[in-house]
Parts: C-alpha cells; structure tokens; sequence
C-alpha cells in the first residue's frame, strides 16, 4: 500500500492567488524619502551622529477629531464581517500628522531642531471623538564631534 497523502482528494499542491496588495519590489536605485516634519522626530532619546547642546524641555501637538455620520454608518457595515476599517485607519493617520506637525510648530517656538523621546497618547471623548496627542522633548543638536 502506498503512503498516504494528507490531502488525498488533492493531486497537487494547493495554489493560492497572490494577494492584490502585494508589490513587486522597486526596480533600480531609489531616491531618499523627503523628510516627513520640519524639524527631525525621534522616538529614541539620543539621535546618533548628534549632540544634544541644549534642552528646551516638554512639547505637545493635540487634535480632536469627530466621525462624520457617514463614516460610522459606513464602518458599522463593515464592522459586521471584522477586519480592518479603512475610515478609521485614515483618520488616525491623518490626526497622528497633525498632532506631530502642531508638535514640531510649538518644538520650533522654543528654538529647537529636534524633538527626542516623542511619544503619542490616545483617546475617546464622548464616544464619538478621538483625541490624538503626540508629546516629546524639545531639543537643540549639533554633529556630534569625531
């Protein structure tokens, strides 16, 4: 007797389609990003290759957002069968942006060139509104010496 196939209503290996999503690596060299802000952001608290020279101390970028009445109608609908809500994935990134934009605008007030340690917080007022904050420390760099 043969060994027995785990599938054995199967000739061959099942075959998945490729997602749609999934891309074909870029071709060639690629040119750098642009810089996102104004002003450099990390998460870090030292910048490598930087020397912070002077602390300027706490910043913070704030946004409130409300739902449209159409997009909770629609990402209700959506919510019924489960997975992502493009909606609401748009408007966190787009309250994350403006949060760290308005962020760098008051880091820059100070005089600083960067922000360090910067972190977001978030919230839910009222049921219907997202509050997205985005604090670091503000900073002033220069190159580190050799």
């Amino acid at each position: 007797m043969p060994p027995q196939q785990p599938f054995p209503h199967q000739s061959q290996p099942q075959q998945f389609p490729q997602q749609p999503y999934a891309q074909q690596p870029p071709q060639g060299p690629q040119p750098p990003p642009g810089p996102q802000f104004p002003i450099l952001v990390s998460t870090m608290n030292d910048i490598p290759g930087q020397e912070i020279v002077q602390v300027f101390g706490e910043v913070a970028g704030l946004t409130v957002r409300s739902r449209s009445i159409g997009t909770n109608i629609g990402a209700s609908f959506r919510s019924l069968g489960g997975g992502e809500i493009p909606e609401y994935t748009q408007l966190l990134y787009q309250s994350r942006h403006e949060a760290i934009m308005r962020m760098c605008q008051h880091a820059m007030a100070f005089g600083a060139n960067a922000i360090v340690a910067m972190r977001f917080d978030c919230n839910e007022i009222a049921g219907t509104m997202s509050e997205v904050a985005a604090y670091g420390t503000a900073v002033r760099t220069k190159p580190a010496q050799g």
